[in-house]
Formats: structure tokens, sequence, C-alpha cells
């Protein structure tokens, strides 16, 4: 959604910024349409808009003076003149013929970008797969693991067995126990000591060693143990690494790159099946190296990533302008346009810091739930985390096996089925590359949260039918396999790629905490239940319990979670800054009876007015 209705629009005044103790900024004397804390217009403006053309070469000029960068003056100049108006660097002056080259260029082959730039995005996708392949390994070691270790959940016996389900479902939730109450909130300070790059390759570690120790143990607890340990490496890695991909990313193709996090996840989770497959047949100890087979993805992870540049937001937070600069001309095609990127960030930045007065691990934490603007993007993250866990997706990534032989699979055939679910889960997230930032990530998510409710529910219908009847078998899978089919293109890439982008830089990695927590509590919640529900419910309750699930998070999404599609990290602050009020009486009164005129009625005359006014900003090749 784009503009702003006609009962927001009416009364826009200009409002002048607070002083603070940056008000001493060349671009901070400037009045504002709009204030970060109470967007009450739903105008999203570029900070550099309508500052005279003189007055802002002044200001570029005094950056370099101010960050001893006289010698990038030149490009620093056109950099934020082009940052000013994207859409009209022709009229630009001081741009030359190459200069206008590499712009237009930029908008008519975005996917053109420098391989330090891929090589980035492929690490980012490295650190997805040892996130798959980690929690895939238990799948097939639920088949004998639960015996091997004495904790056999189908003990004749029903007070033993629904104990033991228990404890399998705690071993199988160690990992996101791990994760989400401690392993997450360590994101915070790895990345503020040691950056992107060091919080990944310490997160590396966390998940070689404990994965080899869980091949190793010789008791249910000891794998427990191992288990919790390795949430530590997932719950910091899951924080970081759509964060630094994020980061790096230029907007106009940032969902799309940044979703290979869920794209290369679901690719780990295949990889995970088809380890599961071939060390079925080695005998007793095929648990303990499917547990194990998940270290060796994470080994390249600990060695490449050095081998990336390191984000340059992160550089300009910790005041390093000559290291993010760097940092940028390895990651854009010219150097006019890492000029541009780093004045347009640093504007951004200096625009933002009104909002953001955490300087300490704690008080971060307490403004996701008391700034205005930061508590909208900690709501709106929430909601997709939460519903990633709420459609059901985890009961089959999990237990895929377990369900295949109570549909009456035999565990050779179970094996082979869940290895059709995560080959259908990994193909169906490539169409995300193109639609996350055509289609949008909103719209992704409203689109498939119905289909996997409709086909989870006959999925678990289908375990009704007799066992004899052979129909049964192929049914069980055809609804999983659809499901999974629906899940892949839309909740599946969109919650780390949207968590990833919508917090304000000061706030970033604790606001990915917060994220990255919530779906692995969550997901700690339904591995740790799912078993004793089974036992309680039948797959078939336990199927329509998530089905209606889904539908809850399908109204969540409507009313609370807007579309970030193709905005850069900054102006995401003014998208926020609009009221939930505002939003939810957008999608009630707009948003909704357009859709039931157009959609239902079919009447293609029906228009609907846009939520955002975008100032200055509808030029394709905007900087990030």
């Amino acid at each position: 959604m784009s503009d702003v209705p006609t009962e927001v629009r009416e009364d826009t005044y200009p409002i002048e910024k607070p002083e603070t103790q940056h008000a001493q900024h060349p671009l901070h004397h400037l009045h504002r349409e709009v204030t970060l804390d109470n967007n009450i217009q739903a105008r999203v403006q570029n900070p550099l808009h309508g500052i005279p053309h003189d007055e802002l070469v002044e200001i570029a000029r005094d950056f370099c003076v101010e960050h001893d960068m006289q010698d990038k003056t030149d490009f620093l100049i056109k950099g934020a003149l082009v940052a000013q108006n994207p859409s009209g660097f022709d009229s630009i002056a001081e741009l030359d013929g190459a200069d206008r080259e590499v712009i237009t260029r930029e908008r008519t082959h975005k996917w053109h970008q420098p391989a330090a730039l891929y090589f980035t995005i492929i690490l980012c996708s490295i650190g997805a797969a040892v996130q798959g392949w980690d929690q895939e390994g238990s799948n097939g070691a639920n088949l004998s693991f639960p015996v091997a270790l004495g904790i056999n959940d189908a003990d004749p016996d029903p007070a033993v067995a629904a104990t033991n389900q228990w404890l399998v479902g705690l071993i199988n939730s160690g990992p996101y126990i791990g994760a989400s109450l401690c392993g997450c909130w360590l994101s915070d300070p790895l990345n503020n000591l040691f950056g992107r790059r060091g919080a990944i390759f310490i997160c590396a570690i966390f998940c070689i060693l404990p994965v080899i120790g869980s091949a190793c143990a010789q008791t249910w607890y000891q794998l427990f143990i191992c288990r919790l340990l390795l949430g530590l490496g997932m719950g910091a890695k899951a924080s970081t690494v759509p964060v630094f991909a994020a980061e790096n990313t230029p907007a106009s193709i940032r969902g799309g790159l940044v979703m290979s996090w869920q794209m290369w996840t679901a690719f780990g989770i295949f990889l995970g099946v088809c380890a599961n497959l071939i060390l079925y047949q080695v005998g007793d100890i095929a648990w303990r190296l499917q547990f194990g087979s998940a270290f060796l993805p994470a080994v390249p992870l600990l060695i490449g990533v050095y081998f990336c540049p390191e984000s340059p937001r992160w550089y300009l937070k910790k005041g390093r302008y000559h290291d993010a600069y760097r940092s940028l001309c390895r990651l854009r095609n010219s150097e006019l346009q890492a000029a541009r990127d780093l004045f347009y960030i640093h504007s951004q930045l200096e625009a933002e810091r009104d909002l953001l007065h955490g300087s300490t691990y704690f008080s971060r934490a307490i403004e996701l739930f008391t700034v205005p603007r930061i508590r909208r993007a900690t709501l709106a993250s929430f909601v997709v985390m939460l519903a990633q866990q709420m459609c059901g997706i985890n009961i089959i990534a999990f237990y895929s096996s377990t369900v295949f032989v109570l549909g009456g699979y035999s565990e050779k055939s179970a094996l082979l089925a869940s290895f059709g679910f995560g080959l259908v889960n990994w193909v169906f997230a490539f169409p995300a590359v193109w639609t996350i930032d055509t289609f949008g990530r909103r719209n992704l998510l409203l689109s498939t949260f119905p289909n996997m409710a409709w086909s989870l529910l006959a999925s678990g219908l289908c375990f009704l039918i007799p066992l004899g009847n052979p129909a049964k078998i192929p049914l069980v899978a055809l609804f999983i396999f659809i499901f999974a089919a629906f899940y892949s293109p839309g909740e599946g890439p969109v919650p780390f790629t949207y968590s990833a982008e919508v917090f304000p830089l000061s706030h970033r990695e604790m606001g990915m905490s917060w994220a990255v927590a919530t779906c692995l509590f969550w997901a700690a919640v339904l591995s740790l239940t799912f078993p004793r529900m089974v036992g309680a419910m039948t797959v078939t309750g336990a199927f329509g319990f998530y089905a209606g699930l889904n539908m809850i998070a399908f109204v969540m999404i409507f009313f609370l979670v807007p579309e970030t599609k193709e905005r850069t990290l900054e102006e995401l602050d003014y998208v926020f800054a609009v009221p939930t009020r505002t939003h939810v009486h957008y999608q009630l009164r707009k948003s909704l009876p357009y859709f039931i005129n157009r959609y239902v009625f079919w009447r293609r005359t029906a228009k609907l007015e846009p939520l955002y006014n975008f100032d200055e900003l509808n030029g394709l090749a905007r900087p990030v």
C-alpha cells in the first residue's frame, strides 16, 4: 500500500523537530513534515528533500571535512545530489555521461551486482542451510533414539508412554529453548563487540561442537544438554545472518536476496532428510550419525565469513566512515553508488537519532516496547514470527517421519515421504525470490494462509481413512506436500526477511533478537507439545487445531502488518511511525471493502486509496 487515505491526509503541517544533542548537524535545522514518533500523515520522506542545491553541496563538503574524506569530495557531492533526487538524476549538472550510465544501468539491470555482494549472500545461505540441517537431524533420529536411550514413547504402559512423549518433545525442543531463552539475546552484545562477521564466526563454533556432542551422547539428558548448547549458536545466528544480508543489499533486490535465508533453510532441511534416508541403513548408530551430520555445512560458514565485507551500517554505527565507504565500494558497482549510499544512510541515521535514545543493552530492550515507532515494528515482527509457528509447518518439519508412520507408512517409506516433503519445501521457495519484491511481503502472507489452512485440515482428515484403504497413504502425503508448497513462497521466507528490515539501526540487533526469540520460543512449545498432543488428540485433532490457527494468523497479519517491499531500511522509519490505529482503521474501512468489491462482487471499477505518501522516493534507483 502506498499513499495516504483522505481522512489522514487533510491535516498536514510542518513540524519543527525538537532540539537534541545532535542538533548541530547541518541536516537538523530543517523543518520536517513528519516526526518519527507519530507520523499521522503516513508520509515517507527523503531526509534530503527540500534542501537547496548549493546548501546540499556545502553540507556534503562539510561531511567530507568532518570525517577526513576530502579525497572523496567530488564523489560525495555527486552522491548527495543523486540521493536527494534519485528519479531526476538526468537534471543534475555535476554528473557526467559515465555517471548517468551507471545510475541508469542500476535501474535497468538491478540483478547485476558485484561478486562480493553475491558471495555475502551465498555465505548467509550456508548459514541458513546449517539452521535447516540442525533442525532436521532429529526428524529421522526420532524413529530410533528414544528406544536407544530408554525413553520409548510407544511404551505399552500408557503412563510410561505419556512421560516419555514429554521427554522426546523436550529433547526435540532443546535447541529452540536454548535459542529463545539465551542464544537470540546474545546477538546484541556479540554484534556490538565483534560485528556481524565476528558474531557469525562464534555462532558457527556453537553449530559444530554441540552437534558432534549429540552424536556421542550416552543418556537422554546428555543429548538434551548438547541440544541446548546448539540453541546458543542457532539463536544468535538466526538473529544476525538475515540482518547482515539485509544491511549489505540494495533496496530494489533486498527481499529477493534476504529471503534466501528461508530458501536455503529449506535446502538445509532437504539435505537433512537426504542424510536421514541414507544413514537409516547403517543400523543401531543411525540416529547418532543423523544428529552428528549437521556439523558439515557449519565448517565452510566458519571459514568463509571473514572473506565477506562487513556491514557498512555497522561501521557507521561505530563511527568508522572510511571502513564503511570501503565496504560499500565492494558491495556496489561504482564509487558513485557507494558515495551516494554512504551519504544517504548517514543522513537517515542523523534524522532518526532524535528517536533512538538507547545506549545500553537493557534500555534498548525496554525501548522495543516504549518508543512508538519501534513498538510498531516489534508488534509486526512478533505477528509474522508467531504466525510461522501457528501455521503448523514445524509439526511436519520436526516430526514428518513420525507422522507418516502414524499414517500407515513403513519406517523406510516414512523417510522417503519426508524426503518428498523436504524437496517440495525447497523447490517451492524459489518463486519468492521474484515475488517478494514485486507481489510484496504482506500480500504473500495473505494469499498463502487460507490455502495452508485447508490443505492441513484435509491431510488431518485423511488420517480417518481406515488403514486397509489404499487411498490413505498417498492422500496423506499429497495434502502435506500441497501444504508445504503453499508455505514455502509465503510464510516461509517472509518472517526473517521482514524482521531483519523493520527495526532502526540502533535497535536492529535487539529487535531481531526479539523476533527470532519469538519464533524459536514457540517452535520449542510446538516441538515439546506435539508428541503428547498426538497421543491425546490424534493426528487429525492436532492438524485441525493448527488449521484453525492459520486463519487466526491471517486476521492478525491483515490488521497489524504493514507492507515493506522496495523501501530502504531507513525509509521504513516513517512507515512504522504511522500509528497502529491508523493502519487498522485503513484496513477495516478501505482495504477490506475494496477486496470485497473487487474480488467477491467482481467490480473492476473498484479503487483502493493507498495508505502511504512517499515524497521524493519514487525513483527506481533509490539508494539503500
